[in-house]
């Protein structure tokens, strides 16, 4: 996979779980609902072709999309 497979938004929703926000704060931090960011994290997990908010993560972080 290239980098940049992350939408902005993708990208500012798992920069924040990297940092163990919970769905909510996430939520509360970029003004959207909990569902969306629920959707965001759906979303790439299925690019990642992975089932967890946690195989995510590390698989970002393989791929260099984000940092620790």
């Amino acid at each position: 996979m290239s980098k940049n497979i992350l939408t902005i938004r993708e990208r500012e929703v798992f920069l924040l779980l990297v940092k163990n926000k919970t769905t909510k704060e996430i939520a509360s931090t970029l003004n959207i609902s909990e569902k969306t960011v629920r959707n965001h994290i759906s979303n790439v997990m299925q690019k990642l072709e992975v089932t967890s908010r946690t195989a995510a993560l590390v698989e970002l972080l393989k791929l260099n999309e984000l940092e620790l």
